[in-house]
């Protein structure tokens, strides 16, 4: 994880709030303090954190390491299929407490690193 984390740049959260008392925009504050580019996704548009929010992850455009998952277990068999459509990351992360052991298989079966239930914020810490 440390490796990943060492060697990614680009960072898309999905389901990243605008609140800055949500756990979403704390990590990713956090993240871009670091120096990681932020990309948001969330379905309102606008800006987050100085960055410009993207709708979706089809809209986005530019190459992105690792997309952390900040939306329900459910939902994420459907986000990891978008994502595999439209991009070729490093990893897909879903946060702690979000476990999808279908989207895990399909994203391993795509040679793309999945993380469930761990906090990137946490695991960046760990460098320090």
């Amino acid at each position: 994880m440390q490796k990943l984390l060492r060697d990614s740049h680009t960072i898309a959260i999905v389901g990243l709030s605008p609140i800055p008392s949500k756990p979403s925009y704390q990590v990713a504050l956090y993240l871009q303090q670091k120096g990681y580019k932020i990309i948001p996704v969330y379905p309102r548009g606008g800006e987050i954190l100085g960055e410009r929010v993207y709708k979706s992850i089809k809209e986005i455009k530019e190459s992105v390491d690792i997309f952390v998952i900040f939306r329900s277990g459910e939902k994420c068999y459907t986000i990891t299929q978008e994502i595999l459509s439209t991009h070729s990351p490093k990893a897909i992360w879903l946060q702690l407490g979000i476990i999808n052991d279908e989207a895990k298989a399909l994203a391993e079966s795509q040679g793309v690193r999945f993380v469930q239930d761990c906090c990137i914020k946490i695991q960046r810490e760990k460098n320090e």
